[in-house]
């Protein structure tokens, strides 16, 4: 494990291997200890590749950041200035659900840090993204708004962050209340559902301009938080884009959430050979 300081901002992080680099991020505020992203990224260094796993901003032993248009492009922009740090662009930008959307971000908004792009479970739809805005912003804005920074800080879901980073702690009380507030509105508001962008603060246009590899899985038919649509949207927007069947069933986002202690992404090795496929087929 390691912690690299980049302008103040103090991001944990592990190479895993040697060869051309690779980073996996993933989804929700989950660390990169959560079950299943190291064993991916052991499977791809098998593979001759130096992979890079991280805690994003406000996961993990990361310090927590409330700056940026939305958390997302916020969590783009650290990503490409931790592979820059490491020497390591460009790189194939991995990720699913959450990770997903950083790693087209990421992409879309530093082109020349992308050797490629691989990506499953883009959240999207309706029902998906205003979800997500909840789900990130709406209990915290709550206890900031009823309460203050210290309500803020109490809260569960920030618990491990200031559990393994103690100084997140005094970042939250040091936040401007009304600032705060300002923020997680702004960061709801890049979930809210638009015509001209599949994923938020990606505008299709910009997809479609995208010239960079990538291999897109396909999302369940039974996934209202990852829709089918957007999967296959996202395949035919992304002009190098290769749309291909996951390596598990159609329930599987369902499953993995029935799956009480398993993890989220316990499975995501299972996407190792396909990875690795695509990569020699298109990358090499």
């Amino acid at each position: 494990m390691a912690i690299a300081n980049l302008d103040g901002l103090s991001l944990g992080y592990e190479t895993i291997g040697e060869g051309p680099s690779w980073v996996i991020t993933p989804g929700g505020r989950f660390s990169r200890e959560s079950p299943g992203v190291r064993e991916l990224a052991v499977e791809l260094a098998a593979g001759g590749n130096r992979v890079l796993i991280w805690d994003r901003p406000n996961c993990g032993e990361s310090d927590v950041c409330f700056e940026g248009e939305s958390e997302s492009a916020m969590q783009a922009d650290a990503l490409v200035a931790l592979l820059d740090h490491l020497d390591m662009v460009p790189a194939v930008i991995a990720g699913g659900s959450g990770g997903s959307r950083v790693s087209l971000l990421a992409a879309g908004r530093h082109r020349a840090a992308a050797a490629g792009l691989a990506i499953w479970w883009i959240s999207g739809g309706v029902y998906g993204l205003l979800s997500l805005a909840t789900h990130y912003c709406g209990g915290s804005l709550a206890a900031a708004w009823t309460g203050g920074m210290e309500d803020v800080a109490a809260l569960p879901e920030w618990a491990e962050v200031i559990g393994r980073n103690p100084s997140n702690r005094q970042r939250f009380l040091g936040q401007e209340r009304a600032a705060f507030i300002s923020t997680m509105e702004r960061w709801m508001l890049a979930y809210c559902p638009r015509h001209d962008q599949h994923v938020p603060g990606l505008f299709d246009a910009d997809a479609e301009a995208l010239e960079v590899p990538a291999l897109v899985f396909r999302s369940g038919a039974s996934d209202v938080h990852h829709t089918r649509a957007t999967s296959e949207a996202l395949g035919a927007l992304l002009p190098q884009a290769r749309l291909v069947e996951p390596p598990w069933g159609d329930r599987e986002w369902i499953e993995r959430q029935q799956a009480a202690g398993e993890g989220l992404f316990a499975r995501w090795p299972l996407l190792a050979p396909a990875l690795l496929e695509w990569q020699a087929d298109v990358l090499r």
